[in-house]
């Protein structure tokens, strides 16, 4: 088996030290009754061969949505009924599963875990079992915002390169938890690290865009070259995020969440300028941005540079067997016939190029009500009628898609 491909998903029967007929017929018998032998598996995704995607051990395809602040709302004064019809609209549209934060974005949004962490999981528990009701996967980002964690534990925001800083204690520690509490959820599909680690690092002005500082939100109170990411510094992180992952949970799909490589990245790097990359290089980046064991290649669809970069990443998943998933994609602004058919372009490149799974940005989030946000009911509702088409597409080209729901 290659190191970058996740551990075969195989049937759990009863541990037992050896069988005689009739305990091995009650073993088979117990397996097929949780859900069928594709059901009981409960693996989540993970990689098949030459880059396939598996989900429960059967190959699958499939676009879903960013619903950013579904946890983020119950962190707060939001109760569960507020995404409860959020939910419901997915399943009615046959959408499979959600990129979620399963964190705070601000230092400050953690204080219920540092006060009470009994009801901080109760909430999150609700979130986990809500989508095993409605049918729903679950794709948790843990660590969504760079310098939260830093901030939170007060060390500036390069400790995410240091193994033995107390940004990684924690960051072991909340994996350990989350992991070891919904591993055994048919809901959970995949566990993610943050969210675009990749795009600050070794920026060539680097001064200019540091995280933000609001110290009423908890962050530091000032910056410094101290909290200027580079790319060892998020590789270092990936690499023992995927390791705590793996120490807890051995089948499910461990993913970066960066956006695609800069198309200058590998300048930046080396030479710590904004000079293009040849594909070469570029794809060099793509590989050492997802490290073992992370068997999995992350990217985004917004822009013409995005699409461009769909078949290389592509000939690199078949090559390295990880399979690509873009974790967001959208077009902004107004619901106008020119952006109806961008997003249209958009959904045909991940269907010509044979992406095995996407997100839509954004569902339900009401902080980009204007530029970005999806529901039911607002003027941007056809594009979920039209991911549900291209999900009905490509469930007919391929085999069964495995059902997760559990009543």
């Amino acid at each position: 088996m290659s190191p970058d491909r996740d551990p075969p998903c195989a049937p759990q029967f009863p541990k037992a030290r050896w069988f005689n007929f009739p305990q091995l017929f009650l073993a088979v018998f117990w397996v097929m009754a949780v859900g069928g032998w594709a059901a009981e598996t409960n693996c989540g995704l993970s990689a098949g061969p030459h880059g396939k995607l598996l989900l429960n051990g059967k190959t699958f395809r499939g676009i879903g949505v960013n619903y950013y602040d579904a946890f983020v709302r119950l962190l707060g004064e939001g109760k569960i009924q507020d995404i409860e019809a959020g939910f419901q609209v997915l399943a009615t549209n046959q959408i499979p599963f959600i990129r979620f934060a399963a964190d705070g974005y601000w230092p400050i949004d953690w204080r219920l875990y540092q006060t009470n962490r009994q009801e901080y999981f109760t909430r999150l528990d609700q979130l986990v079992k809500l989508a095993e009701r409605q049918g729903i996967g679950l794709i948790p980002s843990l660590f969504w915002h760079q310098p939260t964690i830093s901030d939170l534990i007060g060390e500036p925001v390069d400790q995410w390169g240091n193994v033995a800083s107390r940004t990684h204690a924690f960051m072991r520690q909340y994996v350990r938890e989350v992991v070891t509490r919904y591993r055994d959820s048919p809901a959970i599909w995949a566990w993610e690290f943050g969210n675009e680690f990749n795009l600050p690092a070794d920026l060539p002005n680097a001064a200019e865009h540091r995280a933000p500082v609001h110290p009423t939100l908890g962050t530091a109170v000032s910056r410094s070259a101290r909290d200027d990411l580079t790319y060892a510094h998020i590789r270092t992180a990936l690499t023992e995020f995927a390791k705590e992952v793996r120490r807890h949970d051995p089948h499910r799909l461990i993913i970066s969440g960066n956006a695609f490589p800069r198309p200058s990245a590998w300048h930046q790097q080396y030479d710590r300028n904004w000079q293009r990359d040849t594909t070469a290089q570029w794809t060099a980046m793509l590989a050492a941005d997802n490290p073992s064991p992370i068997a999995s290649l992350s990217g985004r669809l917004y822009s013409t540079n995005d699409l461009a970069a769909l078949a290389p990443a592509m000939a690199f998943s078949h090559q390295s067997g990880k399979p690509l998933l873009i974790g967001e994609f959208g077009v902004p602004g107004e619901m106008t016939s020119p952006t109806q058919q961008q997003f249209r372009e958009w959904l045909e490149a991940l269907d010509t190029n044979e992406v095995p799974l996407a997100a839509l940005w954004v569902f339900d989030f009401e902080d980009q009500a204007k530029e970005w946000n999806v529901t039911a009911e607002n003027a941007r509702r056809e594009l979920l009628r039209l991911i549900a088409e291209m999900n009905a597409r490509w469930r007919a080209q391929g085999p069964p898609e495995v059902p997760i729901k559990t009543n």
